[in-house]
């Protein structure tokens, strides 16, 4: 079996495919002081939940954002499962040109996300990772990757906010039960979310104005699910996406 791990700033997400099949899939905070032997017992857990082993792993590919744990997963592969992992970035076939002033910049995440959203719908596409920070990447009818957006992740917003108002408190990210709130916990949550949700909306209208195209518009990551139904413009959602991408990825540049 094919062990993919997507490593993101907040959190870390394991799947295990059987061909193309998606077996299992679990997600982990990502935690950088994490050691090798601590993430093999992690795993080992989680697989004992369900009935596997780590010499049913046949090979591993891995996105990594957070550099100081790329490190630390190689050594989890060698030590552990006995395999070197193929880690996505430079040099690794993904089938996609990058049309970026320097491709070398574009996360891996997001070329993993494109290569899986557009092997899924060959089309003109926009993909929004809703993350630690949420991403809008562009791809052209031809499968081409032709850059995006960054923007703070809601967690990030809700954060700052409770941070640089002394008198605001924490609150958790959900959809008000109305905008025009009647108190401070619920007003905080209206603008939060209905002001995300204006972001997400008002990026793609742009985006598709400048390329005077209409794509089609998945969403995966964390709050995707959340937050895309009150989103006019997102199509789809696919929690799924970054795996699967791993997986094409694997097989692209897997030789027998």
């Amino acid at each position: 079996m094919l062990l993919v791990i997507d490593v993101g700033n907040t959190n870390t997400v394991l799947g295990l495919y059987r061909g193309s099949e998606l077996v299992r899939s679990w997600r982990l905070t990502t935690d950088k002081a994490r050691t090798a032997d601590e993430w093999a017992m992690v795993t080992h857990e989680l697989f004992n939940l369900c009935g596997l082993h780590f010499q049913d792993v046949a090979a591993v590919t891995i996105s990594c954002v957070v550099p100081p744990l790329l490190n630390t997963l190689e050594t989890l592969c060698a030590c552990y499962f006995k395999l070197q992992p193929l880690v996505v970035g430079p040099g690794i076939k993904t089938g996609m040109p990058i049309h970026y002033d320097n491709p070398r910049e574009v996360g891996a995440d997001r070329i993993v996300n494109a290569v899986a959203a557009y092997a899924k719908r060959p089309s003109s596409l926009i993909v929004v990772d809703f993350g630690t920070a949420t991403t809008f990447d562009y791809l052209s009818k031809k499968g081409e990757y032709l850059g995006g957006a960054i923007a703070p992740g809601l967690s990030i917003s809700a954060e700052a906010l409770y941070e640089r108002a002394s008198k605001l408190p924490r609150v958790e990210i959900c959809c008000p039960p109305q905008v025009i709130a009647k108190n401070t916990v619920n007003s905080m949550q209206s603008g939060l979310f209905y002001g995300y949700v204006g972001l997400v909306d008002g990026i793609i209208g742009r985006m598709k104005q400048e390329a005077r195209e209409n794509p089609y518009v998945m969403a995966t990551g964390g709050l995707a699910t959340l937050i895309a139904p009150y989103c006019q413009a997102i199509d789809e959602v696919d929690n799924c996406l970054t795996l699967e991408g791993l997986r094409i990825i694997y097989e692209r540049n897997h030789v027998a």
